[in-house]
């Protein structure tokens, strides 16, 4: 999901995705057939170890008790806040304030360059790298209506973004499933609602053929924030149009080979080492 919403958000020119956030859900979530935090951490980060830009947080996982997908994503951005000195905006609200502080002395050279001092410039692949370990969230820049040829090669963004307009932005990842459950009466809290599409904003990957068109017009809240919620819009015939967690555990619960279609062989051989997801029989 992560790969195909990154290739879509790029090909849309209005972002350039810096990051991707795994925050498992806490133990006390109350899922039938949740497996211990401690399992479904080590397999995030098996899934993720070959990956360069996703990250697997546990801060969900170590706090007291469950934690509201609204209070996640606002935990990530006052992390990022902190962290990187940034002001991160709000999908609807973009800011027009410089968003990495700049002293008023700073130089007229005011955009990356590949040359002696890049160090000290803070380039959105060294943003993420600070936050680090402390980041299904995408993390992303807008980049500026004026564009520069990129020279350097290690922020691999493709363009060069002028110092005092970068603006970071945190988006919720999700299938169309999780975006349906919006509109399931008193499920979720309108007000953590109203922050997570008005503020932050939903990237969705479609799944089995649903259409988020037709799931956001049953909720006035989805509908208030249409153009807040991105849709990821490539071939219907994907393969991850139809791969799902409960898919994949169902897969290993009856010893089905096509497993392998829906997980990584690593975390595949830990979950036969740890015997998880799977009945007596099997």
């Amino acid at each position: 999901m992560f790969e195909r919403a990154r290739d879509y958000l790029h090909k849309t020119g209005r972002f350039i995705v810096i990051g991707g956030i795994v925050s498992p859900v806490h133990d006390s979530y109350g899922k039938t057939g949740l497996v211990s935090s401690r399992h479904r951490l080590t397999m995030c980060q098996l899934a993720v170890q070959s990956s360069d830009w996703i990250r697997v947080d546990p801060w969900e996982c170590y706090q007291d008790t469950w934690q509201t997908t609204c209070s996640v994503l606002e935990h990530h951005r006052d992390l990022m806040k902190r962290v990187t000195g940034c002001i991160l905006s709000n999908v609807n609200t973009p800011s027009i304030t410089p968003v990495i502080g700049q002293p008023q002395n700073e130089s007229s050279q005011n955009f990356y360059q590949n040359n002696n001092n890049v160090s000290s410039k803070p380039t959105a692949a060294k943003i993420l790298g600070k936050v680090g370990e402390s980041l299904s969230r995408i993390c992303c820049v807008r980049p500026p209506m004026e564009r520069f040829t990129f020279v350097d090669e290690n922020a691999n963004l493709g363009t060069v973004m002028r110092y005092e307009e970068i603006e970071l932005r945190i988006l919720l990842l999700c299938g169309s499933d999780l975006l349906e459950s919006f509109c399931i009466p008193g499920l979720w809290n309108e007000a953590d609602m109203e922050v997570i599409v008005g503020e932050f904003g939903i990237v969705v990957v479609p799944r089995d053929g649903a259409d988020p068109e037709r799931i956001m017009n049953h909720s006035s809240i989805l509908r208030k924030y249409k153009n807040n919620i991105l849709v990821v819009k490539d071939d219907s015939n994907h393969p991850m149009s139809v791969v799902s967690s409960t898919k994949s555990r169902l897969a290993l619960q009856h010893g089905d080979g096509h497993v392998v279609d829906y997980l990584c062989q690593p975390v595949i051989d830990y979950i036969l080492k740890s015997q998880l997801y799977i009945n007596a029989s099997g």
